[in-house]
């Protein structure tokens, strides 16, 4: 039986700060009453799309400041591997009775790089595309150059999997590859080539 693979990051469960948080033009980052309330939708939505064999990745940022966190991990389905956050401080103990493996960086499936921040473009290397968190509702972007002048756009080689930009979910790794087929198809994403 092939498992499902999920990726997610920055759930940040019990941080009770993040609801004051706002994006750049005001709006509220997390416009929820309660860290409890989103907390539920969290896990509501973690457990709606990943079973108990399915693998999930989180990319950082599981917990803090969080007074129930082992009763917010037991209940979160799957096998859980973590690629460790900024915020992700506690003993390796403690991460260690929810998650099966523990790294700073990794990559799957020969061509998607796994961290917490988003890596420098000049370490992109042999990888189709990176999968990252740590920026929440923020964009990777990069210049561009135009017979007309410069400017700036979204870098598509980087795939945000903060809940803030995923509706407080999951992202399944089978919609990640239909949008990097996407971008390959449409000339957006080059396939680099492999290192010998």
């Amino acid at each position: 039986m092939s498992k499902n693979i999920f990726f997610i990051s920055d759930t940040h469960f019990g941080h009770a700060n993040m609801l004051k948080f706002t994006n750049y033009d005001g709006s509220r980052l997390r416009p929820f009453d309660s860290v409890e309330e989103l907390d539920e939708l969290m896990i509501q939505n973690w457990n709606e799309m990943v079973k108990p064999t399915d693998k999930i990745y989180h990319l950082g940022d599981v917990v803090y400041r969080c007074k129930n966190r082992d009763q917010i991990m037991s209940r979160l389905n799957g096998e859980k591997v973590l690629i460790k956050g900024n915020h992700d401080r506690d003993q390796l103990g403690w991460y260690m009775k929810y998650f099966k493996d523990i790294r700073g960086t990794c990559h799957i499936d020969g061509n998607y790089l796994l961290s917490h921040f988003p890596i420098h473009p000049d370490s992109k290397g042999r990888f189709v595309r990176g999968l990252h968190g740590h920026i929440h509702a923020q964009t990777v972007m990069r210049t561009v150059w135009y017979p007309t002048g410069n400017g700036i756009e979204p870098d598509p080689w980087y795939r945000n999997c903060c809940v803030e930009v995923n509706n407080y979910s999951p992202v399944p790794f089978e919609l990640i590859k239909e949008e990097t087929e996407k971008l390959i198809e449409d000339g957006i994403i080059i396939i680099p080539k492999k290192e010998r």
